[in-house]
């Protein structure tokens, strides 16, 4: 009975935390008199990596870029991330598990911190959208088969 349990998949979150924020408003005082509606540019990245043998780590990396003609309003970049403790797992689900369920779960933590740090510089909070992981895994994946379908050729 012991083995069974030894091999049952396991799913925790042992820690959620802020690894890196960045605010940066490199034309101030100036470019806070302008009176146009400032351009709003949102990047998200993910990243995911084996710390110790069945624990990862996966950040979710947001980066707004806020421009009124070409002078930066401001900048801010929030890194939000999670340990997570995986085991037992086969390695088609753990890639689903590492690029889907965890950014999902970080991802709330990260809206907020952005949000929260714009505001707190005297800025309208900048929400993200609700983004679906799942469907950027897929489009990554099919990236991936295409590219290795072109260097094997």
């Amino acid at each position: 009975m012991a083995d069974e349990t030894n091999n049952a998949p396991l799913f925790q979150i042992q820690r959620m935390y802020l690894k890196d924020l960045s605010l940066e408003q490199p034309n101030a005082p100036k470019i806070l008199l302008e009176q146009q509606q400032p351009q709003v540019d949102i990047n998200l990245a993910l990243s995911a990596e084996s710390v110790t043998d069945g624990i990862y780590e996966v950040c979710v990396t947001g980066t707004v870029n806020t421009k009124v003609g070409d002078k930066t309003l401001f900048l801010v970049e929030a890194k939000q991330a999670g340990i997570f403790e995986i085991r037992n797992v086969p390695q088609e689900q753990l890639d689903g598990i590492l690029g889907i369920v965890c950014p999902q779960m970080i991802y709330p933590y990260l809206r907020a911190i952005v949000s929260d740090v714009c505001t707190r510089a005297g800025f309208p909070p900048v929400m993200l959208t609700e983004v679906n992981f799942q469907a950027m895994f897929e489009a990554q994946q099919a990236q991936r088969l295409a590219q290795a379908g072109q260097s094997v050729n």
